[in-house]
């Protein structure tokens, strides 16, 4: 079974080491890319003296661009799944494996989540995933605990699906849709660590914005989104 990690990094220079270092050192029945999404610091030249897998954008594309095309990758090269895993260094690599287990009990998308056995903390942020994931169990009927994690592993028709179609998105709401056209998602518990170094993208008005942003689009506009088949998606050869 060809495995593959994707790293989507945006001025990750001072984390990208010691995330793919513990990747190659630990985890090397695993392949791995990094995505380079026109980083403006040394992450690129860091990945270049390493002699990291490395797919280099010219541009910032932003997150969904850069998982597009790390899924383009493993499509075009043959992989049997793929996960999303985050060049900061706040997802834990000990959950890969699970995951992947849980994936082969016939899901097609499995999420790493913190909230399966955990309560939600009550703060402003987890108040918006509250709301993604109320929009969620409204629209598919589907609970999903942790909505926006990161952390995803996709089957062979999902990389198909994503690779070819340039409206979907790494998002909840394109989970939400894909579960509304049959797509089996699962979760499994996980634990996520602080950011070390470096600073997220996302300020506090950012999250707020997205969040609000992404429930809309769950409640009113994926309806009018004309259903894939599923099951006629041919899987990656």
């Amino acid at each position: 079974m060809k495995k593959l990690i994707i790293i989507p990094a945006y001025n990750e220079a001072l984390n990208i080491e010691r995330v793919v270092n513990n990747l190659i050192q630990n985890y090397s029945e695993y392949d791995y890319i990094i995505v380079n999404d026109g980083s403006t610091d040394h992450t690129a030249e860091i990945c270049r003296k390493n002699k990291y897998n490395l797919l280099d954008l010219p541009i910032n594309l932003g997150l969904t661009g850069a998982f597009q095309a790390g899924l383009k990758y493993a499509k075009r090269n043959g992989y049997d799944c793929a996960i999303q895993f985050d060049g900061d260094g706040q997802h834990r690599a000990e959950y890969i494996e699970p995951i992947l287990k849980e994936l082969q009990k016939g899901n097609n998308i499995v999420i790493g989540s913190r909230f399966v056995t955990e309560k939600k903390p009550h703060t402003m942020r987890m108040l918006g995933s509250r709301f993604i994931s109320f929009a969620i169990l409204l629209t598919t009927h589907k609970k999903i605990s942790d909505p926006t994690s990161g952390m995803r592993m996709f089957d062979k028709k999902m990389i198909n699906l994503f690779a070819s179609n340039l409206n979907f998105s790494p998002e909840p709401d394109t989970v939400s849709y894909l579960i509304k056209c049959g797509a089996k998602v699962s979760e499994i518990q996980t634990s996520m660590d602080e950011r070390i170094a470096g600073e997220s993208y996302l300020t506090f008005v950012r999250s707020i914005s997205y969040m609000f942003r992404v429930g809309i689009s769950i409640l009113l506009i994926q309806k009018f989104r004309k259903k894939e088949i599923i099951e006629d998606v041919e899987e990656v050869q």
